[in-house]
């Protein structure tokens, strides 16, 4: 060993006798403090930290419950307001069907009634975020948006462009839940 090894030995024991005399100094003062003092002050303590868990399991209890009634009155009432907004299209529809089977009744009167029903509820799904996929004839083929049912040779009309439309699509807040079927030129 070298004389600095030695040197760094004896710094340690040194330092390590120190905190044994001032250990022996705080044995001496806490032998003054009452142990039934301590115990009454952790029992004390104890009772404290039970009474907050209990509180705090209560609101987490109350809480939870809470979000589930709120979560079943969500879903209890989601359609509220788009059943409300169908209600006038039924009304409408209502009102065509007593007309039509009066004695005076018109086809064109059924026609344009039926006609202001079908805007009528085109606008109040539109509210909801309901678009419908209707292209028009001459427009292009889109397979994101357009099903081909079936495909023609046309004089005068490019390949892959929408012919007749046999069933509008429908999209509902951009995600298609309904293709347009179409017939497309070759």
């Amino acid at each position: 060993m070298s004389n600095e090894e030695t040197d760094n030995i004896d710094n340690q024991a040194l330092e390590n006798q120190e905190p044994e005399a001032e250990s022996s100094n705080n044995n001496e003062s806490h032998n003054d403090i009452d142990p039934t003092a301590l115990l009454e002050d952790a029992r004390n303590k104890a009772d404290e930290h039970w009474n907050e868990l209990l509180r705090a399991r209560a609101d987490m209890e109350n809480l939870r419950r809470r979000q589930s009634r709120d979560l079943e009155n969500a879903h209890k009432h989601a359609l509220d307001k788009f059943v409300a907004e169908l209600l006038p299209i039924y009304d409408s529809m209502e009102l065509g069907v007593n007309a039509a089977s009066s004695e005076e009744a018109s086809l064109d009167g059924v026609r344009e009634g039926l006609d202001m029903t079908m805007k009528m509820f085109i606008s109040s799904i539109a509210k909801f975020g309901l678009e419908q996929v209707n292209p028009a004839e001459g427009d292009a083929f889109d397979p994101e948006l357009h099903q081909a049912m079936a495909m023609q040779p046309v004089d005068g009309v490019a390949p892959n462009h929408v012919i007749t439309v046999a069933q509008k699509g429908f999209q509902f807040n951009g995600r298609l839940l309904r293709p347009a079927m179409v017939v497309v030129s070759q």
